[in-house]
């Protein structure tokens, strides 16, 4: 395999990442909202979790885009 064409797909590959950690951002909110919808008195309590939680996942995708820029502009 051309090591360009491999340099691509693999970029491309880590790129996957970004678009999950968008998925698991909006199912972090989505489930939240539902949750807060079904108890509001408890939202209050599980709004940090919702909020550091989505912080990881996002952290994930901020990782995963930097080993696709890795990946095309320095190996």
């Amino acid at each position: 395999m051309d090591p360009v064409a491999a340099k691509f797909l693999g970029a491309g590959l880590a790129c996957l990442g970004m678009g999950l950690a968008a998925m698991g951002v909006g199912n972090i909110f989505g489930n939240f909202v539902a949750g807060a919808l079904r108890n509001p008195s408890a939202a209050a309590g599980q709004f940090t979790n919702a909020i550091v939680g989505a912080a990881l996942a996002e952290g994930l995708g901020i990782f995963a885009l930097v080993v696709a820029l890795v990946l095309l502009f320095v190996v």
